[in-house]
C-alpha cells in the first residue's frame, strides 16, 4: 500500500472519495479487486485515516489496468473531470483530509443532483451503490 512520507496517509484523488464509500467488491480484474478490497476496508475501518487528495495517479490507481503512467490513464480526461466535478461540489483542496471527516462533510452537501453531475459519466456507476451509499440511503458501509 502507498502511503505518504508521513507513513498512514492514502493518497487518493478527489473523485476516489465517492467511489470508496460505493464499492462493493467488484473489479477489473482479481488484482484490482483485491487491491480495492484492501483499500477500502482500511478507509472504512481504522478510524481517523488521513487521506492526502491528488488530482493525479493515486493510491487506487495503482492496480487499475487502465493506468497507462504517472497522472495518465487510458480516460485521462473523464477521470479528470470526475476530480474537478468533486472538488467544486465539495469545496475540496489539494491537502489532506481525515477520510472519515470529510466523508461525512461529502455526506452532508451531496444530493442526487449533484451525485449524477459527477458520476453520470461513469461507466460503474449504474451498477455500484456509489449513489446510495453517498446519500446515506443504504445502510451498508
Amino acid at each position: 500500500m502507498e502511503l505518504n512520507a508521513d507513513g498512514q496517509s492514502v493518497r487518493l484523488r478527489p473523485h476516489h472519495l465517492l467511489c470508496t464509500q460505493g464499492y462493493s467488491g467488484t473489479g477489473y480484474d482479481d488484482k484490482f479487486k483485491a487491491h480495492m478490497d484492501e483499500i477500502v476496508r482500511r478507509l472504512r475501518t481504522e478510524k481517523r485515516t488521513p487521506v492526502a487528495l491528488v488530482f493525479s495517479t493515486d493510491e487506487l490507481c495503482g492496480a487499475c489496468p487502465n493506468r497507462l503512467g504517472e497522472d495518465h490513464c487510458r480516460t485521462n480526461e473523464k477521470v479528470k473531470a470526475f476530480d474537478r466535478k468533486t472538488a467544486e461540489c465539495f469545496h475540496l483542496k489539494e491537502k489532506t483530509y481525515i477520510y472519515q471527516d470529510v466523508i461525512r462533510k461529502i455526506r452532508q452537501a451531496a444530493t442526487p443532483e449533484i451525485m449524477d453531475y459527477i458520476c453520470g459519466d461513469c461507466s460503474w456507476y449504474p451498477v455500484s451503490a456509489c449513489k446510495e451509499r453517498v446519500l446515506g440511503l443504504s445502510s451498508s458501509e
